[in-house]
């Protein structure tokens, strides 16, 4: 049976108010790589094929993780969360979040809005989203390699939801607790594709790793 192992990426730049900002690693966000990769290299685990989404986030994560090389792939790619809430925000005059117990309540607005197609001009639609999520974790499985891949939360959610088959609510709720550098797995069966593993971050358990399990 074929394993994909899905790896949300190390934390980002958490202070950003733009996609391009967000896109690189902080110094906690590359030591949770490192912590991973020297959990899994422990711990006996390898992989025949890494995959990353072309973001430089997700690039770096691979890097300090340890990969000594990785096919990029841009259906991996997270959503762009910034620009259709901000859409969102001039469209519909809503405030933007100023704290996490915001966010919260944020994400389910703009997802459920965008699934809605009540967001102009957005970058891509939910169901684009949706297809190119669901079709590239089915040809990766389908290749009958493990294979890990470096990406971020909101395609994990969404493989989630694909695999799972979650309403709106259940999935934005998915999203919202996964970690920083988390790991999350499917196995490919003459049923399809089932979750095995969510949101395990074992390289954090250590009381003095605490610190380190971060969500934004």
């Amino acid at each position: 049976m074929t394993t994909i192992t899905l790896i949300r990426h190390g934390q980002a730049n958490n202070t950003a108010t733009d996609e391009a900002g967000y896109d690189r690693l902080s110094d906690l966000g590359r030591q949770q790589a490192r912590w991973l990769g020297e959990y899994m290299r422990d711990t006996g685990q390898r992989y025949k094929k890494v995959y990353t989404g072309t973001l430089t986030r997700h690039r770096q994560t691979a890097e300090e993780w340890g990969a000594d090389g990785f096919t990029q792939d841009a259906r991996l790619d997270e959503v762009q969360y910034f620009d259709l809430s901000e859409r969102m925000h001039t469209q519909f005059g809503i405030p933007h979040p100023r704290t996490h117990e915001d966010f919260v309540d944020h994400l389910p607005l703009t997802f459920s809005a965008w699934q809605e197609g009540q967001i102009d001009d957005a970058p891509e639609t939910f169901h684009e989203f949706q297809t190119r999520v669901s079709d590239v974790i089915h040809d990766i499985a389908e290749r009958g390699e493990d294979a890990i891949i470096f990406t971020s939360g909101g395609f994990i959610g969404m493989a989630t939801r694909v695999v799972m088959g979650l309403e709106i609510g259940p999935f934005t709720r998915t999203i919202l607790p996964i970690m920083n550098s988390s790991v999350h797995r499917m196995r490919l069966t003459s049923a399809g594709l089932s979750l095995i593993q969510f949101n395990a971050v074992p390289h954090l358990e250590p009381i003095d790793r605490h610190h380190a399990q971060t969500h934004f």
